[in-house]
């Protein structure tokens, strides 16, 4: 049976949107964002990439097929991109306590009440987005009527720091060593990774790679900003300087970028969905992407050294970077895709490539 207990969103420019709770009951702050993806609720809501931040779904049903249980693959969450829920609240329009599906172990309600996450039912989630695309992301909070919470704005924090793990982790025992820089990464990383025969060196943000042998470079999504996470780009900025293949992804592309004297810059509103186009730069065929990031690359910032690799059809933001004559390349979006679409997972068969040609 629902639970009609009334809960707020209010908004730092004033606007509120009355809902139900179907989560736990806890108020809390942080930037709100929206995801426009019809299916993968629980991948994107354990992303990383989502740590303090507040989460709108625009699809209208939400819930339908339940939450899977926590079953594993070795070491790694088997449906998860991470071992816990990364978001602080979820908005939603209409939720299905009713769910069916085949893996299910949880409705959606109570997987969030073991957790400890607010949601939110009842609310126009396509007038709210709205707002956000007008007026961008901004900061809010889910209120009950005796308890507020102050404003937070996660941009301050250094985000990285609370998600990347705290020592070193090895994951298979395949031909080729992986060194994984940790800023976030998605579980289905690791397995696109596992599934290449490879050995995957899992290292926190601010770890020593030098102290590491590996046959390739790979930097992680992430949350927050960029420029934040000082000893990461002062690693990359060593590798940059080797000849060893390095591969980046979402957070990771934006700090080879900085690493590389580049500059990056806040998005209105960010990318996040299932279905963004992006174009190869020097092809006509449009790849079909999933991205969740609040920053992009500023390409006409970059040297001559390095050129645009991938541009987003919507709105001609830079999707990648490549460099012009050494193996090192970066995606804005995520070719793992759990969830999908993976139309672009051949570019973890490109890094490999690169690592036993080098």
């Amino acid at each position: 049976m629902r639970d009609k207990k009334i809960i707020k969103l209010v908004l730092e420019n004033g606007m509120v949107f009355s809902g139900f709770s179907f989560g736990y009951d806890k108020p809390v702050a942080g930037e709100v964002v929206f995801n426009t993806a019809m299916t993968g609720y629980p991948e994107s809501l354990t992303d990383p990439s989502y740590f303090g931040q507040i989460l709108v779904a625009t699809y209208p049903l939400v819930g339908n097929y339940g939450v899977p249980g926590e079953d594993a693959d070795g070491d790694i969450r088997k449906y998860y991109e991470s071992d816990k829920i990364a978001v602080k609240g979820f908005i939603i329009s209409d939720y299905s306590a009713e769910y069916s599906h085949w893996n299910a172990k949880y409705s959606l309600g109570d997987w969030l009440k073991m957790q400890k996450i607010p949601g939110i039912y009842g609310i126009d989630t396509r007038a709210l987005t709205q707002v956000l695309r007008e007026s961008g992301t901004m900061l809010g909070k889910i209120v009950f009527d005796d308890r507020d919470v102050e404003w937070y704005d996660p941009n301050k924090d250094n985000l990285v720091a609370a998600v990347s793990p705290k020592k070193k982790q090895v994951y298979g025992n395949g031909k080729h060593r992986i060194l994984l820089i940790d800023c976030g990464v998605k579980n289905n990383i690791i397995r696109c990774f596992l599934d290449r025969d490879t050995t995957v060196i899992r290292v926190p943000y601010d770890y020593d790679i030098q102290k590491e042998e590996y046959d390739g470079l790979f930097i992680s999504n992430g949350p927050g900003d960029p420029e934040v996470c000082l000893p990461t780009i002062k690693s990359l900025e060593k590798a940059l300087a080797d000849e060893k293949p390095v591969f980046g992804i979402c957070l990771g592309s934006q700090l080879m970028a900085l690493a590389s004297g580049a500059g990056t810059y806040k998005l209105k509103y960010g990318h996040r969905s299932h279905n963004q186009p992006v174009r190869r730069v020097g092809e006509d065929r449009c790849y079909i992407t999933s991205q969740n990031h609040g920053f992009a690359v500023d390409d006409n910032s970059l040297n001559d050294e390095w050129e645009p690799l991938f541009i987003n059809v919507n709105d001609g933001t830079c999707e990648g970077i490549r460099h012009k004559s050494k193996p090192f390349f970066s995606t804005q979006f995520h070719p793992e895709a759990s969830g999908g679409p993976t139309d672009t997972e051949f570019l973890f068969d490109d890094f490999i490539n690169l690592i036993e040609k080098s």
